[in-house]
């Protein structure tokens, strides 16, 4: 355990971070399974009326630092390329 006080407000910080970078983790993953699942289903328009929700998360994670800015472009661009080809 941390002795200092800048160390003590620094791991309270660290913390604090975590947990908001698992929410946005977790909201991509959930969504982008949602969708890969709506497509393996062969349920194209519903994954296409959740394909505007998943963009707004990851470039809403790329934006606060969570994820990388390419990172997110490549997630975009994977998710439209599996549904169009369905």
């Amino acid at each position: 355990m941390p002795i200092k006080q800048a160390a003590k407000k620094a791991l309270r910080q660290s913390f604090k971070h975590q947990e908001r970078n698992l929410t946005y983790h977790n909201k991509i993953k959930d969504l982008i399974k949602k969708v890969r699942n709506l497509v393996s289903q062969k349920k194209t328009n519903e994954a296409k009326a959740l394909l505007s929700e998943t963009y707004q998360a990851l470039d809403k994670a790329a934006k606060v630092g969570v994820i990388k800015k390419n990172t997110a472009a490549r997630k975009k661009s994977r998710i439209t390329k599996l549904i169009s080809k369905a």
